[in-house]
């Protein structure tokens, strides 16, 4: 590498060592699940192996093997939802008319309403959602994981929440 000296690169080993527990928070609470988050990491590192340019200190890995990490999450994620989509369409036209099964019908309608609204959304403004609401990290964590500031994460998560709620308005579906 030019212009860094080899004692400033990091070992696999050490970056292993130092940021897998970083990916694994980060993937944890995008996904959810403790299997997935482990696998994915895992995924992760082996990209890491396999594609990530030479990198001069232990900072650029991190941020490199966060957006890897980040974005394989969320692909898994998507294929979930999808699965599950699918599932709740079965288990709805399974369901009486019962009481229970309209509130049942009712929440999977909510669910599925709040899922479109959420998918009118541009990236930019869906993702800081998504990490914040369903994957519980800080604005620090999204600035971070985005590569903008943490003003920035503030002000497109509350535009996101005015066209969401927009959008969840037109169809009925209102929110507190």
């Amino acid at each position: 590498m030019s212009g860094v000296s080899q004692s400033r690169c990091p070992s696999f080993d050490a970056v292993y060592a130092l940021l897998f527990p970083v990916t694994y928070r980060v993937s944890l609470r995008v996904t959810g699940s403790r299997e997935a988050a482990e696998d994915l990491c895992h995924e992760s590192f082996i990209r890491y192996l396999q594609h990530a340019p030479p990198l001069a200190d232990i900072d650029q890995a991190k941020y490199w093997l966060i957006r890897v990490v980040k974005n394989l999450s969320l692909n898994y994620e998507k294929r979930r939802r999808r699965e599950r989509a699918a599932g709740a369409r079965l288990r709805q036209l399974s369901v009486g008319f019962s009481e229970s099964g309209e509130r049942m019908l009712v929440r999977a309608e909510t669910r599925t309403g709040v899922q479109r609204a959420l998918d009118t959304l541009p990236y930019t403004l869906r993702a800081p959602v998504v990490f914040r609401e369903y994957g519980g990290l800080s604005y620090k964590e999204i600035a971070s994981v985005m590569g903008i500031t943490e003003n920035n994460v503030k002000v497109r998560i509350f535009r996101a929440r005015e066209r969401l709620e927009k959008a969840l308005a037109e169809e009925g579906i209102h929110v507190s």
